[in-house]
């Protein structure tokens, strides 16, 4: 970093959070992880999934690989006995990881967008800074609308969280074969409300550190950024940083806004100029 930057002011909230991999919370959420990105592996999931990994190792193509990706967990889930079951019990199963994808694409601050979030905080310890409104993490009343959310999202389908954690670790395996030699991309965020954004350190050249989200959107398309914000970041993301992006799986899911959910915390991000 530049020498002129100064550094977090104090210990982030990670510092008393565990998440299920190696590397602790407070180091995946800081800015020095995001320059210098270390692998990141969600503890158990590669090595209780094997054959599926194994077998889109034989498969040529994305598309081959992301039908396969999907029949893998209906199975695993059994998301495709849904028939077998009347009334709710039955629209529970028939819900799976690609509703809660989908429905973020929409709205966010969604219980489907609640239970993604908390995904995140269990798994990398990251806790959410926004969820309808401003969060804070010292106030449990101010939490309650989240805790709601999440707990009636994850009452929508079987095993959200486990669906999910093959969700990013199929990602990940993705991103490694289609970018083997690197560790970052270029992605855009546009934003109508920049100054909601905690902002850990100030640079020049319009750059600086903000505290995101612990679970956001960018596009891999700077225009079509500011479809969604008076004021662009664009920010390096690490690969392992990323939970989705449009055409990891063939049917089309937010590809219409190049779209990538990106894993939160401190990012340098640059003010683009319209």
């Amino acid at each position: 970093m530049k020498t002129d930057i100064t550094t977090p002011p104090s210990l982030p909230p990670e510092s008393i959070w565990f998440g299920h991999c190696e590397i602790p919370p407070w180091k995946i959420a800081s800015f020095e992880f995001n320059e210098d990105p270390r692998p990141l592996s969600l503890i158990g999931v590669r090595a209780t999934n094997q054959r599926l990994f194994r077998e889109l190792d034989k498969l040529s193509t994305r598309s081959e690989r992301g039908t396969f990706f999907h029949d893998y967990v209906s199975v695993k889930f059994g998301l495709h006995n849904w028939k077998q079951y009347s009334g709710r019990s039955g629209q529970c199963i028939r819900n799976s990881y690609l509703r809660y994808l989908t429905k973020w694409g929409v709205d966010s601050s969604s219980v489907e967008g609640a239970v993604l979030k908390y995904w995140v905080q269990s798994r990398f310890g990251l806790y959410p800074t926004f969820h309808r409104k401003k969060l804070r993490i010292d106030r449990e009343d101010e939490d309650y609308a989240f805790a709601r959310d999440r707990v009636k999202g994850a009452a929508f389908t079987n095993a959200i969280e486990a669906q999910l954690d093959l969700v990013y670790e199929y990602c990940q395996y993705e991103l490694k074969r289609a970018h083997p030699d690197k560790q970052h991309l270029q992605l855009f965020r546009g934003t109508y409300d920049p100054e909601e954004h905690p902002v850990i350190s100030v640079g020049d050249k319009r750059q600086s550190c903000i505290r995101l989200n612990n679970l956001c959107s960018f596009t891999s398309d700077r225009e079509r950024a500011w479809e969604f914000g008076s004021t662009v970041w664009g920010a390096k993301v690490p690969l392992v940083k990323i939970l989705f992006f449009s055409g990891l799986l063939p049917n089309d899911l937010l590809c219409g806004e190049d779209e990538y959910l990106v894993i939160g915390g401190e990012y340098w991000v640059k003010e683009h100029l319209y």
